[in-house]
């Protein structure tokens, strides 16, 4: 995609500042043709500084003249942006909303905007190692949709859906799935330090081993299951530890969570 996008974040927060930074590294969009709305006037103050963008308290203003309105804002503050911006939008513009749990024909209906496209984004995507689930109203124009592509993929993978369900589903897998693995990170790093391990050399064997087992179901082309197979001897090390982990219902606790967090999700769409 050759054309520079004029872009409004609505929302500065860390993943707009994320998916920011993204699109000027990628030379998607330029400063001159960013404007940022955010509640906090520091917030503001540091991206102008960072990022030389344009930057404002007035949501209507930033979102003037724009091709693309990224909602990277907080579900609670939804409805209040929403009804500040119902009205005052074109059909050339595109809303991307980035907002846990807002379903697209909530923020359609209160924009009384059809051309709006829905994206779970994780934490990853601001250093560019992100991933995201999205999709569009029917609406939203061929055009409109590769902006947006463009747009997700500058901060990682994505992968467009026709089926807004998924979206929910993915929020439990993909968008709240980093805070599982860190929660795993910390426990193994503690219990490598209850056994004995100075703690720098258990952060250490910790995160190098978490990174060269995700490249290597990556590279391999084997299943994890198999890999798992692979790396437990009967009777050895492996075989016993995944035999507590077993014996504490570490799968079934995993399940539990990941249900949790998609039932969490919808109860967000309902508002």
């Amino acid at each position: 995609m050759t054309k520079i996008l004029k872009i409004a974040f609505i929302g500065g927060g860390n993943m707009g500042e994320a998916m920011l930074s993204a699109l000027l590294n990628r030379n998607l969009t330029t400063p001159e043709s960013v404007s940022v709305s955010d509640i906090s006037m520091s917030r503001r103050q540091y991206l102008k500084q960072e990022y030389a963008v344009s930057v404002t308290g007035d949501n209507r203003q930033a979102t003037f003249s724009c091709d693309v309105i990224i909602l990277a804002i907080k579900p609670q503050n939804l409805d209040e942006v929403l009804t500040e911006l119902s009205g005052h939008l074109k059909a050339s513009q595109l809303v991307l909303s980035i907002v846990a749990g807002a379903r697209i024909s909530t923020i359609s209906h209160q924009l009384n905007h059809r051309y709006v496209v829905r994206a779970m984004p994780n934490t990853p995507a601001q250093i560019g190692e992100g991933v995201t689930v999205w999709t569009a109203t029917d609406e939203v124009t061929g055009e409109q949709k590769g902006f947006a592509g463009s747009i997700l993929g500058a901060t990682g993978k994505e992968i467009f859906v026709d089926d807004e369900q998924l979206i929910d589903m993915a929020t439990a897998v993909s968008g709240s799935g980093p805070a599982y693995l860190f929660l795993f990170v910390e426990l193994l790093i503690d219990a490598a330090v209850h056994i004995g391990l100075p703690r720098d050399m258990a952060e250490e064997l910790v995160l190098e081993t978490v990174l060269g087992s995700g490249h290597l179901i990556q590279k391999s082309g084997k299943q994890p299951a198999e890999l798992r197979r692979m790396v437990t001897s009967p009777g050895g090390t492996t075989a016993e530890a995944l035999l507590q982990l077993e014996k504490g219902g570490f799968a079934d606790l995993l399940t539990k969570a990941v249900s949790a967090a998609y039932d969490r999700a919808k109860e967000l769409g309902k508002g």
